[in-house]
């Protein structure tokens, strides 16, 4: 099974990236996913769904720690097209 995580983290700060952004990226981005969009308002992966759900646990985990206040996901199951029944 593919899933795809949509996640932002809270407190904004337009000025620049507040702690808990730059944990959140430094997570996603180490994690063994297949595609990965790090933006400012939102960010996407996409990948298996062991290693969407480990880089769920610890993107929750470390930017809480990291003083995020509210940690808003989204977690959808997308077609895997090398699956069978999907030529």
């Amino acid at each position: 099974m593919r899933l795809r995580v949509e996640f932002t983290t809270e407190p904004f700060d337009l000025d620049e990236a507040p702690g808990h952004a730059l944990v959140a990226r430094e997570v996603i981005q180490g994690a063994d996913l297949d595609a990965v969009d790090v933006g400012p308002f939102g960010n996407t992966a996409e990948g298996g769904a062991d290693a969407v759900l480990t880089a769920v646990d610890a993107l929750l985990r470390r930017t809480l720690a990291a003083g995020a206040t509210r940690v808003s996901l989204q977690v959808n199951v997308i077609e895997d097209p090398g699956a069978e029944g999907d030529r």
